[in-house]
């Protein structure tokens, strides 16, 4: 239908086809610009506002949209990142736990090999403590040319050995460590009466409490133990509250507690709260005290 209008600049009268409505255009009497108007309920409403003005409101509308959008994206993130943070964590846990299987079964296989679990290290005529039961375990590590390379006629730090004190050993790397490559996360608690008392080797026999009642390897947040070196956790100077922030003491980067090795080649969750006494009996080879660790 034909819409009637009265041009606003020079009064003159005219209609256009009703599929025009509301674009603009010049007068076909003056030539100056009109918008014709759109008929609703048989009277004339203002003319929509021009193009341009409604491409900026879509603007508006999507780029509120997106605001919305990222919004909500911001939230989904919020509440899946802690889940994300949590099986993270379980996953390195589970590989640590793969790494001290893996060193407890090449402490089993030395065993069957020499009779004897390794000492904790080897010592030179004076005593001093010259090599690391981590190195004597190489070979059943998958490691034998790491092996091979290291000279057991000089100390851990002597020339030719202190070339391997950046060198990666996978195993002994718990993923979740924030220390590199060259230092270790699994340590010994060594001592008198312990699977490692020192220089000197325990055999099977020798664990009178059940392999299952002695702890063998565990886990330390000591970043400053290189894997060849020969230091571990000294029973003596330790503290029996796993993951103790102030002394040095069985600890992991996993909340709630600590993984560790069984001598039976078994590995357990260690929890924060596991009482001292039940710590050292389990601790200890040969003192009829019987305790296993919290899962």
């Amino acid at each position: 239908m034909p819409i009637p209008f009265t041009c606003p600049h020079c009064q003159a009268q005219t209609s256009v086809d009703d599929r025009y409505a509301g674009q603009t255009g010049p007068c076909s009497h003056c030539g100056k610009p009109i918008t014709i108007p759109n008929p609703v309920g048989g009277a004339y409403a203002p003319a929509p506002a021009a193009r341009g003005g409604n491409a900026l409101a879509l603007v508006a509308i999507i780029v509120g949209g997106g605001f919305v959008m990222l919004f909500i994206i911001g939230i989904l993130i919020a509440l899946l990142l802690p889940a994300l943070q949590v099986a993270r964590s379980a996953a390195r846990r589970a590989q640590s736990m793969n790494n001290l299987k893996q060193i407890n079964l090449a402490l089993h296989n030395y065993a069957s090999v020499h009779g004897t679990f390794p000492p904790a290290y080897i010592a030179d005529a004076n005593g001093k403590p010259m090599h690391s039961w981590r190195v004597l375990i190489l070979p059943y590590m998958e490691q034998q040319a790491l092996y091979d390379r290291y000279d057991f006629n000089e100390p851990w730090d002597g020339p030719n050995n202190r070339l391997f004190h950046n060198t990666v050993v996978p195993a002994y790397i718990d993923p979740a460590s924030d220390g590199t490559g060259a230092f270790t996360s699994y340590v010994a608690v060594t001592g008198a009466n312990t699977l490692f008392p020192g220089a000197e080797a325990v055999a099977i026999k020798d664990v009178v409490d059940g392999l299952s009642n002695t702890i063998s390897v565990v886990t330390t947040t000591d970043d400053e133990i290189l894997w060849c070196e020969p230091r571990d956790l000294e029973y003596d100077k330790m503290s029996f509250q796993v993951n103790d922030p102030l002394e040095p003491s069985i600890s992991s980067d996993y909340p709630g507690g600590a993984p560790v090795g069984l001598a039976d080649g078994s590995v357990q969750f260690m929890q924060d709260d596991l009482d001292e006494a039940a710590l050292k009996a389990l601790l200890i080879r040969d003192d009829s005290a019987v305790a296993a660790p919290a899962e």
